[in-house]
């Protein structure tokens, strides 16, 4: 998410809405879209059918409004007035409880579970590591003639202070508290796809709603009756590799090819490995479909830091399917992802 917060405060002014039929006068649905920039570090957009723009524009607006409180409840960098986020948490560790929204919650619940489910994996608790890594790739961003990578001995000591066992969810009481003083929480690798699934599932049918890739769907395209649709990117150009039909499913593709700095002419991409406290090197991209967007966003990660065999497990545990992008060029399909290809 930015570290800057002005980006938010004037993102309500610049929901910006278009009609994609030929300028005549409104009669009966139409297709719409919204975009706006800033939510989770990324660019959102909607489509979505409605009897008139301004019932589409108040459509988008609620559900930007409802985006922008989890941006603001899963920040880690900044604080807002009167509401206790993650940042919030983060600087009271080793010090006391915060007592939080719900929605916090149920998000670190959910990433509990996942945790376990990726065999540490996907590790909210691995802020330590990935602040380091955050910087590193920020700085050499910034200056790449003193590009750098992390010192490894600071990231194994980062590493020590990880781990579910030092974050206390008292559910009765709502609050959260990190008994270890150095570890601190990053919902990076879920929280876009969480809050598009929570959001979603009070979205009107016949729309869609994207948030940096991670699209979720409700219904289909009633003006044409066909199903909504989305382009599976190549890593190596803005091409599509396939058109996907999202039926009952939302897709997230994770990968290197977007968030990435190098040093000495190699590519040091954003997902860090638990493991080995490295970026994971087995694919390009991986992209998931799987009817839950936080499911989705969390497999993304585990199966581009695993195997084929391995993966394939746990998209099996998820009744998800997936496309690996391989590091040459090759891509391997999960059984049932071809079936879900436009032909």
């Amino acid at each position: 998410m930015k570290r800057k917060s002005f980006l938010v405060l004037i993102l309500t002014l610049c929901l910006v809405c278009s009609l994609l039929t030929p300028a005549m006068a409104e009669n009966g649905p139409q297709r719409y879209t919204a975009s706006f920039l800033g939510l989770f570090d990324t660019v959102t957009a909607m489509v979505g059918i409605a009897d008139s723009r301004e019932a589409f524009t108040d459509t988008a607006q609620r559900i930007h409004d409802e985006l922008a409180v989890y941006h603001r409840l899963y920040d880690i960098y900044n604080d807002y007035e009167n509401l206790p986020n993650l940042k919030t948490i983060n600087d009271n560790a080793g010090i006391a409880p915060v007592q939080v929204d719900r929605r916090i919650i149920d998000l670190l619940l959910f990433c509990r579970d996942m945790a376990q489910q990726t065999g540490g994996l996907v590790d909210v608790t691995q802020g330590s590591v990935l602040s380091l890594w955050h910087e590193a790739r920020m700085d050499s961003i910034n200056f790449p003639a003193d590009a750098y990578l992390p010192d490894e001995d600071a990231l194994q000591q980062a590493a020590r202070h990880t781990g579910f066992d030092s974050v206390i969810i008292d559910e009765e009481a709502s609050t959260v508290f990190l008994t270890d003083p150095l570890a601190r929480l990053d919902v990076g690798a879920v929280a876009k796809g969480y809050a598009v699934e929570m959001v979603a599932r009070t979205m009107p049918d016949n729309m869609m709603l994207s948030v940096g890739g991670n699209i979720r769907v409700n219904g289909r395209n009633t003006l044409t009756g066909n199903l909504w649709t989305a382009g599976v990117q190549d890593p190596e150009s803005e091409a599509y590799l396939h058109v996907v039909q999202l039926d009952g499913v939302s897709i997230v593709t994770s990968g290197d090819y977007r968030r990435y700095f190098t040093v000495d002419g190699v590519r040091y991409g954003h997902i860090i490995d638990p493991r080995t406290l490295q970026p994971g090197r087995l694919w390009r991209a991986v992209c998931i479909l799987c009817p839950d967007s936080g499911v989705a966003d969390a497999l993304s990660t585990a199966l581009y830091l695993l195997p084929v065999e391995e993966g394939q497990k746990l998209l099996d545990a998820y009744g998800a399917e997936a496309m690996w992008m391989g590091m040459d060029g090759e891509n391997v399909y999960s059984p049932g992802f071809m079936g879900f290809v436009k032909q």
